[in-house]
């Protein structure tokens, strides 16, 4: 009496159960497979926001957001140039640094390396590493005091702890009566970090600035400036508003060019997978078709008996599309819940499903972080949600169409 006579008897036909226990199954299945759909869909997306931003912060963390080098040789005008960057009002910081890719020996062990050269007192303004110790301080690097900080997973493979002695090989070499050797110097292990990102734990090793300018002869100069931003995602725009203050002789880059294809990788793949899982809740909606084609079928004598008590053929198509409607419904909503459930708990799911089988997903000697992230995007749940729900009602146009081109004379002639 209080709500449309389609909705009334649609919602009727949902409740009451069916004279075929198979239709009833198909139905079920229908809401579960779009259930499933927006479920896996929302948790793939989780994970992958996840892996995005666990990325991007942990490159950010040791990179910078801006580069500052010269084309041909070392910075030595460093400290000008750093507080005359300090006036941009988006820069929130500055560090000065040493690169170079050595080779490090202990224990019988050598290994590639990027040896770079620090400021302790500066280098919390451009990066986390001081927050990543495990062992020592980041403060305990001193000029001209030969220690070195090594990655957790670097200092395994040497076989090293804080207190031991490795070899730091450079590329230059030095002329001697035996002959030309390359350039040697022994450095103490005064700490470790751990980032969490095994291409950094692995390969870097920190030193002070003064010993890696010696080190590799850069006569008091340094390797360039590291730059921090208020945000990072202006980094375009800063970098150019940097390249007009300097001349020309200057090299200046950015996180976006130095890893835009690996972030546009991962936009792409997330588009992807979007368009893929998609199809999981496509061929639901698809089952909802079919099962609303043999409902029509089955509900042919009263579909009949509705349209001799005056049921028009566009309210008889209303019946069912609100019938299909709520599968859809239903099925969407059951997904959402269950999607953000999962999606808020994978890490700790994942880790229990590693413990009890024995089983690592992810070894952090292959991927960059060894842990299953998820961030949960609202916007993504809408839009999952209102694609599945649209979906849904589309997919029920075409059985109540054919519903209500039922003829009444030819429905009831056995009956």
């Amino acid at each position: 009496m209080f709500k449309p006579i389609e909705i009334f008897i649609g919602l009727r036909y949902t409740r009451a159960k069916q004279r075929s226990g198979f239709i009833s199954f198909i139905s079920m299945t229908s809401m579960l497979g779009v259930a499933l759909g927006v479920m896996a869909l929302i948790t793939v997306l989780s994970v992958m926001n996840g892996f995005e931003a666990q990325l991007r912060e942990k490159i950010l963390g040791m990179a910078s957001h801006v580069t500052i080098s010269e084309y041909q040789n070392a910075l030595h005008n460093w400290s000008e140039l750093g507080h005359d960057l300090s006036e941009i009002g988006d820069v929130t910081g500055w560090a000065p640094f040493v690169n170079a890719e050595v080779m490090l020996s202990a224990n019988q062990r050598v290994s590639g390396s990027l040896l770079r050269g620090v400021l302790p007192e500066k280098e919390g303004a451009v990066s986390d590493i001081a927050e990543k110790m495990i062992d020592g301080r980041l403060d305990q690097l001193q000029s001209s005091g030969f220690g070195v900080i090594l990655g957790a997973e670097l200092a395994r493979y040497l076989r090293v702890s804080v207190g031991d002695k490795v070899t730091v090989i450079t590329p230059q070499v030095t002329p001697t009566p035996a002959g030309i050797l390359p350039r040697l110097r022994r450095f103490t292990v005064i700490g470790l970090f751990e980032v969490g990102m095994y291409e950094y734990d692995r390969n870097l090793a920190l030193i002070h600035l003064d010993d890696g300018s010696k080190l590799l002869r850069l006569n008091q100069g340094v390797t360039g400036l590291r730059v921090k931003l208020k945000d990072m995602f202006q980094a375009p725009y800063v970098t150019h508003k940097i390249a007009q203050k300097l001349t020309p002789n200057y090299n200046i880059s950015n996180w976006t060019m130095e890893h835009s294809n690996f972030f546009k990788a991962i936009k792409t793949e997330k588009r992807v997978m979007f368009i893929i899982l998609m199809l999981i809740v496509a061929v639901a909606a698809f089952n909802i078709v079919s099962t609303l084609v043999m409902v029509v079928t089955d509900k042919q004598p009263e579909i009949a008996i509705l349209r001799t008590l005056g049921l028009t053929p566009r309210s008889v198509m209303g019946v069912f599309m609100v019938q299909g409607t709520l599968i859809g419904l239903v099925g969407t909503v059951f997904g959402v819940l269950s999607g953000v459930a999962l999606a808020l708990n994978v890490e700790t799911i994942v880790h229990t499903i590693e413990q009890f089988f024995h089983v690592q997903f992810l070894p952090a000697d292959i991927y960059y972080i060894s842990e299953l992230p998820s961030k949960l995007v609202w916007s993504d749940v809408v839009t999952i949600a209102t694609y599945s729900f649209f979906l849904s009602f589309f997919s029920t146009i075409y059985p109540a169409w054919k519903a209500s081109r039922v003829n009444p004379a030819e429905a009831l002639r056995y009956e």
